[in-house]
């Protein structure tokens, strides 16, 4: 990672210390979503062959842990292969988990365990597309 990724997702992470929560988890299930918006070749309108992805933080089915996949109905929506940068802003953990190929009808999906908390989480595809940030609250 260089340098500057470096300055710019600690600071991102940092600044996201100061947000509301956007929903703690219960006993039920709690869906997220948060979109990761196309800019090809500069264009910051978009493009017709380059659609946003529609992901979702999905909390509450194991303690400690979050579900990132696709905020379409069956999970789908979200990029495939796509490198989930998280960290835990309550306790400093931090580490790198990766979406499913999202093959054989199975939508992509990553489990992150980042145990209880407020964790951010950044998808940065990469190409034309811009990172996607969304922070949360895991209990």
């Amino acid at each position: 990672m260089t340098f500057a990724r470096k300055i710019v997702v600690s600071g991102a992470a940092f600044a996201m210390c100061g947000l509301p929560a956007v929903a703690t988890a219960a006993a039920d299930t709690v869906t997220i979503p948060f979109q990761i918006d196309a800019a090809p070749f500069g264009n910051p309108n978009g493009s017709f062959d380059a659609f946003p992805a529609r992901c979702a933080a999905v909390l509450g089915g194991t303690p400690g842990t979050v579900v990132i996949t696709g905020a379409k109905p069956g999970g789908w929506g979200c990029t495939i292969s796509t490198p989930v940068r998280w960290i835990n802003l309550s306790t400093g953990a931090t580490g790198v988990v990766v979406l499913s190929d999202g093959l054989n009808g199975i939508p992509s999906a990553a489990t992150i365990n980042s145990g209880p908390g407020r964790v951010a989480v950044m998808l940065a595809p990469g190409g034309t597309y811009t990172p996607g940030f969304a922070t949360f609250d895991v209990q």
